[in-house]
């Protein structure tokens, strides 16, 4: 075809560029995996540049050296930068630079009241914490507040606050130290609506149920969670369910669950999580995947095949962990659910009925699907510590097992279990040693799994300090650094910061965090992978995890050179419905 002398001039001009390209594509290239711009020596100085650091950015991909620039709470620039100007200059020493951790269920509604700087979140790196199991912060009702007086006398909360609106509007007044987000769950919902009784909602109930789960996602809510075992929450069907995802998904929510079990029913709870997120339309989320329970040990590969096969029939489920062959919850959930019918008053009046009592003690005896059934699944009274209590009288039993409190009052162990929580009116948290390494470890390295710390902030001090917590309260991430990265390279490190940060992200729509950058909000940690370590142990569990060198929130840092600042730079996090009912 023959030429013109427009189109020869082009082709020139094509080839140049070509050439030109060629020549400068190494360094062109570095600049973009490096997501660097060229920097403006003029421009104003940097708040913080973050020098020779090696640079995980969360993605899995393997670490390269570089510097990582922070202004106004954001990434502004990664790469090999030179001499720049900077208010302060952070040596990394060519240690990790890393996204901020996502915990992807904290538990921390009523505890960020009580200390806002969260220490036992930001020593292990956590920058953004997520919560709501099943029975969320809002909405709230009068009734609701008496129901659940001992939770806030304990914490000495005056709860102030009836929506989330409100409730996110004191976390914004007050400040905190980490990013939070929270669901609304669907246990709130139903209480808020029917109370304690275990019963269908009539038609409108349903309706009212809904409504509450669009208010909850106008105002911020990231989906609708359930906690499946404890009452009332085992009283809602299936249909239930759906129905209250399905108004979530209209949001872009995302519905997360506490199965109904996690023992000898845990391939049902699959099936019906399932069916929640295939009839609802919703992505689905599993907290603290787990095979509970001695006769369920090994079984972990049946529920890794299903939740596989689940993936590859288009439904988006994935799951968190965190990584303990101990669980911890409510000492009252070793009661069967009808027992809880009417709420923990009505628990504990049954408690005291001898009639009662023994139909609780042969139900306890017996396996069953149809509730999560957690004294047939442990070894013994001796896997059952317990972790807090109200009662002052019972302090001095913290840190003690059901074994040794029911030898030193001389009871059966079941008998002193029911008289502990009528002592304690039913408050009463516990940890419970029920699961097999391999299980953990397989769930830990599944591609689609995260990681949860699944307790609340906590602290030494105050009345926080005075409890004695799961280990994981403060060892969580670092314990997956040490013992499963360092140790035993069940992970490789990309990974294991992926599954801390990219990973979590993703699924909860936060596209603005959880990698390194530029135009980022500026989570980020500083640490030494050959040192970071957890501390806290089942005798002593309040203890801060060491080695988090700088870990900063919004660009301000929260620990620096090891040591808490006391800032509160975090921000509360809305979800993908916030201001759409408007």
């Amino acid at each position: 075809m023959k030429r013109t002398g427009l189109g020869i001039i082009v082709a020139l001009s094509a080839l140049t560029l070509a050439t030109l390209f060629t020549l400068f594509a190494p360094f062109a290239r570095r600049n973009i995996l490096a997501g660097a711009r060229p920097i403006d020596a003029g421009a104003a100085p940097f708040d913080i540049v973050i020098r020779d650091g090696r640079i995980l950015d969360g993605t899995g991909s393997p670490w390269y050296s570089g510097d990582v620039a922070i202004r106004d709470g954001r990434i502004v620039a990664i790469g090999r930068l030179g001499k720049v100007s900077a208010k302060r200059i952070i040596d990394a020493h060519r240690r990790v630079i890393a996204p901020g951790f996502i915990d992807m269920l904290g538990q921390s509604d009523l505890t960020i009241l009580v200390d806002p700087r969260v220490p036992s979140k930001i020593y292990q790196g956590i920058t953004t914490e997520i919560t709501g199991e099943g029975n969320s912060v809002a909405p709230e009702t009068d009734g609701l507040l008496r129901a659940d007086h001992l939770f806030y006398e304990h914490y000495g909360i005056t709860a102030d606050w009836k929506t989330f609106r409100e409730y996110f509007a004191r976390l914004d007044k007050q400040g905190i130290g980490i990013n939070f987000a929270s669901y609304v769950g669907a246990t709130q919902v139903r209480r808020y609506v029917i109370g304690e009784e275990n019963r269908a909602p009539t038609a409108d109930e349903l309706e009212q149920m809904r409504a509450l789960v669009r208010q909850a996602m106008d105002e911020g809510a990231m989906g609708v969670s359930t906690a499946l075992e404890y009452a009332p929450a085992p009283y809602a069907k299936t249909d239930e369910l759906i129905a209250l995802a399905s108004e979530t998904a209209k949001y872009g929510g995302i519905y997360a669950t506490h199965m109904r079990s996690e023992g000898d029913g845990v391939m049902d709870a699959l099936e019906e999580t399932s069916r929640i997120g295939r009839e609802a339309k919703i992505p689905v989320e599993i907290w603290h995947l787990k095979v509970a329970g001695k006769a369920n040990w090994g079984r972990m590969p049946d529920v890794v095949k299903f939740i596989e096969r689940a993936r590859e029939s288009g439904l988006d489920i994935s799951a968190n962990t965190y990584a303990y062959t101990a669980w911890s919850n409510t000492f009252s959930a070793f009661i069967p659910p009808w027992a809880h019918d009417g709420g923990d008053e009505k628990l504990v009046e049954r408690l005291k009925d001898p009639v009662m009592r023994e139909r609780i003690k042969k139900e306890m005896d017996e396996a069953s699907k149809d509730w999560d059934n957690e004294w047939n699944e442990i070894p013994g009274p001796e896997a059952i510590l317990i972790s807090a209590v109200h009662n002052p009288k019972l302090l001095p039993l913290q840190g003690k097992n059901l074994a040794e409190i029911a030898k030193m009052w001389g009871k059966d162990p079941k008998d002193a279990l029911f008289d502990f929580l009528i002592q304690d009116d039913a408050y009463t948290f516990v940890s419970v040693f029920g699961m097999q390494e391999s299980d953990v470890a397989l769930a830990l390295k599944q591609p689609w799994v995260s990681i949860d710390n699944d307790s609340e902030g906590t602290s030494r001090e105050g009345i926080l300090g005075h409890e004695h917590p799961h280990p994981r309260a403060y060892g969580t991430f670092p314990r997956i650094l040490r013992k499963y990265v360092r140790e035993e390279k069940l992970l490789t490190l990309p990974d294991a910061i992926r599954k801390f940060s990219a990973l979590p992200a993703q699924k909860m729509g936060l596209t603005d965090r959880g990698v390194l950058k530029v135009g980022m909000w500026a989570d980020v940690v500083v640490f030494d992978p050959e040192t970071v370590h957890d501390v806290a142990t089942y005798e002593n569990p309040n203890q801060f995890s060491v080695g988090m060198d700088y870990v900063l929130v919004n660009g301000v840092p929260v620990i620096d050179d090891g040591k808490m600042t006391g800032a509160r730079p975090g921000k509360v996090l809305l979800g993908p419905g916030y201001g759409r009912g408007k």
